[in-house]
């Protein structure tokens, strides 16, 4: 194992505030890999949008534009762990890289079909393609990871920093999608998108010192063997269906207010609350083991995610804006404290296929979500629809106590 720099050994000082920030990008090679992380996370928060917009806008049907999307997202659930894996046997270098090429390929052969009028069946068979899109944030997290391997204080701001560079991602990803195919035409969203993504990942990839060594043909048992991880992936899943409704009750929300053009500035009110939480999070630190602290966050989130629901009753937008706002403070910290468990619990060299288990079940749970939100909106009145992320996040706290308590039984006196 290489000797540790003195820069490296300075940050592994407990820190708090922003001086945590600082020291964590001190670290050689740590903000050219972000940059280039950064880079090609953002149109993660693109495609699907683009998606939309260039099919519904071509084709005049949002539904044939929602079953390509969702069938896109079944194809990431299923390939995203079998590419992790890949990952974690031969190196972040020599296969995200490929299956980002891959991806690449997919949303351009989207756009030539959409625009040269193709069968619909071009359209699914396309954007399934782009399933092979590593999961960017995890391979950055696996990075940080390696570097902090003896310092889970300064590991613990890397993860706060990771996601709210993912909230931050998500938030500004539509507008900049939006902006683009209505400015000028639209199939620039996927365009500027894929263009992202490759030269992302071009510049990640190419940070070679930084990269966490590979584990050939680990022996180490899948990561759904390991204690703790299933109950988490549940949890994971029904914090997803939080986010999934809450997106479509809002929209139909300001839809029925006649206000549906607000209805993406509202949604950025909650992206916005969870960066500044998980940076605050990741500034100050925390104390305490990891599995109690996530059941409070749990509850924390169960709590806050009533206010939209109330506030939904008010009938004013910029109401709901700020209960969004406060509600999504809770989102980042879950998502910190929860993925922190994972990095822990996941057995040596399978680090990305487990994060990348957690992330297909939050999308499982998106997916699930959003068509919960769709049905009570459409048969309940809208603000009664706010019930629906109200009980997911109940749910995932429910998960969480029961998984908490299965740990304290199995290693009663194991602290984590």
């Amino acid at each position: 194992m290489p000797q540790s720099t003195t820069q490296e050994r300075r940050i592994r000082k407990r820190t708090t505030g922003l001086s945590g920030y600082r020291r964590l990008f001190g670290l050689p090679g740590a903000r050219a890999f972000t940059a280039g992380n950064l880079l090609a996370r953002l149109p993660m928060g693109m495609f699907s949008v683009s998606a939309v917009v260039m099919i519904a806008g071509t084709r005049g049907s949002y539904a044939l534009a929602g079953a390509v999307t969702a069938t896109g997202l079944a194809a990431t659930a299923v390939a995203g762990p079998f590419v992790a894996r890949l990952v974690d046997r031969h190196g972040q270098a020599r296969i995200a890289l490929p299956a980002t090429v891959v991806s690449v390929l997919g949303s351009l052969a989207l756009l030539l079909c959409v625009r040269r009028d193709a069968p619909d069946w071009t359209l699914f068979a396309a954007y399934a393609c782009t399933a092979t899109t590593p999961n960017i944030g995890g391979l950055s997290r696996a990075r940080w990871a390696h570097l902090l391997r003896d310092d889970p204080g300064a590991l613990h701001t890397a993860n706060a920093f990771e996601q709210a560079a993912d909230e931050l991602c998500f938030m500004l990803g539509p507008v900049l999608a939006s902006f683009l195919a209505g400015t000028f035409f639209p199939e620039a969203g996927t365009l500027t998108g894929a263009v992202l993504l490759l030269a992302g990942m071009l510049l990640f990839t190419a940070q070679r010192a930084t990269e966490p060594p590979p584990s050939a043909r680990s022996q180490a048992p899948s990561p759904l063997r390991s204690p703790g991880i299933p109950a988490l992936l549940v949890c994971f899943t029904a914090t997803g269906a939080v986010f999934g409704s809450m997106e479509v009750v809002t929209l139909a929300h300001a839809d029925a207010q006649g206000h549906r053009a607000a209805a993406g500035a509202v949604l950025a009110f909650q992206a916005a609350g969870s960066c500044a939480a998980g940076l605050a999070y990741g500034a100050y630190g925390t104390s305490g083991p990891a599995g109690p602290r996530l059941v409070r966050c749990l509850a924390a989130m169960a709590a806050l995610m009533a206010l939209p629901w109330a506030a939904a009753g008010t009938g004013s937008l910029v109401v709901l804006a700020g209960a969004l706002l406060v509600a999504g403070m809770a989102t980042a910290p879950t998502m910190v404290t929860a993925m922190a468990l994972v990095q822990r619990r996941t057995p040596a060299g399978r680090l990305n296929e487990g994060m990348s288990l957690m992330v297909t079940g939050l999308l499982a749970g998106i997916a699930c979500g959003t068509a919960a939100g769709g049905w009570a909106a459409e048969r309940l009145s809208p603000g009664t629809a706010f019930a629906v992320p109200a009980a997911a996040a109940f749910l995932a706290l429910l998960f969480g106590v029961a998984g908490g308590r299965e740990r304290a039984r199995r290693r009663p006196r194991h602290q984590e």
